[in-house]
């Protein structure tokens, strides 16, 4: 079979409205790829920045996987969370990033949104805390349905992954 093995970090995130932030991740692929080793999910710290609107991570991605197949490829989905004074957890944003179909150092810009309510919803948000989430989060990496929500814009999140490939002709998978 051939294999991808993803090496690289979260970065940081930016432009999100207020510091504070930590963020979810999952690894997502089609069915046709097998993870030999490493972590598919996982959480990074709470950063708060002094001074700055840019919070850093620099949180380990490390993942090994086998395929006989393009289908499916893999696409990291991110969730950003702000976490307040009292220690409550709102979040601020999904989004996702494909992988790169070609080896080498990559640097991604992982685009987040939220679900966005009225605008008194909103305004409760911000006074009680809590807003809108997505029951099934699959609807952030597939098109299906996804045009059908209203939602707002949010910050970005940085990651640079390198690909290492192998087997890929081989196995008669034209790149």
């Amino acid at each position: 079979m051939a294999e991808l093995h993803v090496i690289g970090q979260i970065r940081g995130a930016s432009g999100f409205p207020d510091p504070s932030l930590f963020c979810k991740w999952q690894f997502v692929h089609g069915g046709g790829w097998r993870v030999l080793e490493g972590q598919v999910q996982g959480q990074t710290q709470v950063d708060t920045p002094a001074g700055s609107d840019a919070t850093v991570f620099g949180h380990p991605l490390d993942i090994h996987y086998a395929t006989q197949g393009m289908q499916g490829w893999p696409k990291l989905q991110v969730e950003v969370w702000h976490q307040d004074d009292l220690g409550r957890n709102d979040l601020y944003g999904y989004g996702f990033a494909p992988i790169p179909m070609t080896p080498g150092t990559h640097d991604l810009v992982c685009h987040c949104w939220r679900p966005a309510g009225s605008a008194l919803e909103s305004l409760r948000g911000r006074l009680v805390g809590g807003g809108y989430q997505l029951g099934k989060t699959d609807i952030v990496h597939t098109q299906a349905d996804r045009f059908k929500l209203k939602t707002e814009t949010m910050g970005c999140v940085q990651i640079r992954v390198s690909l290492l490939m192998r087997h890929f002709q081989k196995y008669g998978i034209e790149m």
